[in-house]
C-alpha cells in the first residue's frame, strides 16, 4: 500500500504531547536557543506503515524557518501572495521553509531505526468567519503540498486550551485519515 491509501494514523500520546507542546510553547512566546523567533510551529512526523494504518514513532519540531532568507524570500512571497487568504498575519510572515540540515538530520535519525518520514505539521491559529476552527487545509497549504507525497497535519490552535489535529494527504481536504490517540 502507498501512503495515499492510509485511512488511519495512530498517534501515541507522547508524540501528541511533543507536537502540541511545541505549538503552545511557540504561540506563547517561549523560544529556545537557535530557534526562529516567531509565533508558529512546524515539524515532521515519522513512523511505520502497516497496511492502511500509519503508526507515528517520532515527532520532530523544526527550529529554523528560512522564510526570511533573502535567497528564498521572493519565491515564497510569490506563492503566498498568489494563494493566501488575507488574515491578521501579514503575508510576509506566512509560510515555512525548513532548513535542509534539520531535514537531513531527521532523515538520518529515522534511517538508523527504520522509520519513514511521512508527514509534516503546522499551526493554524487565527479563526476565520468561514472556518472558525481552522482545522482544515487552505488553498496555500494545498499548493505548497502538491506532489510532496506526505501527510499534512493541521494543528488547530485557535483555542490553545483545546488544540486539535487533523491529517490530510498532500493537504487535500478530501483525503483525510482519522487520527487515533493511544
Amino acid at each position: 500500500m502507498t501512503l495515499s491509501e492510509v485511512r488511519e494514523i495512530v498517534l501515541p500520546r507522547m508524540h501528541y504531547a511533543t507536537v502540541v507542546g511545541h505549538v503552545v510553547r511557540k504561540l506563547t512566546g517561549h523560544f529556545i536557543d537557535g530557534e526562529t523567533v516567531e509565533r508558529k510551529a512546524f515539524g515532521m512526523l515519522a513512523g511505520r506503515q502497516r497496511g492502511a494504518t500509519l503508526h507515528v514513532a517520532g515527532a520532530f519540531p523544526l527550529l529554523v524557518n528560512q522564510r526570511q532568507d533573502p535567497d528564498r524570500r521572493a519565491e515564497m512571497d510569490e506563492v503566498v501572495n498568489g494563494y493566501a487568504i488575507p488574515s491578521e498575519t501579514p503575508n510576509a510572515q506566512r509560510g515555512w521553509i525548513a532548513h535542509p540540515a534539520e531535514l537531513l538530520a531527521i532523515e538520518r535519525a529515522c534511517d538508523e531505526v527504520d522509520l519513514v518520514v511521512f508527514g509534516n505539521y503546522h499551526t493554524h491559529r487565527v479563526a476565520w468567519p468561514h472556518d472558525p476552527r481552522r482545522d482544515t487545509c487552505t488553498q496555500l497549504d494545498r499548493v505548497l503540498a502538491d506532489g510532496c507525497g506526505q501527510w499534512t497535519f493541521i494543528v488547530s490552535a485557535v483555542d490553545l486550551h483545546q488544540p486539535s489535529i487533523r491529517a490530510f494527504y498532500e493537504a487535500d481536504n478530501d483525503a483525510e485519515a482519522s487520527i487515533r490517540l493511544t
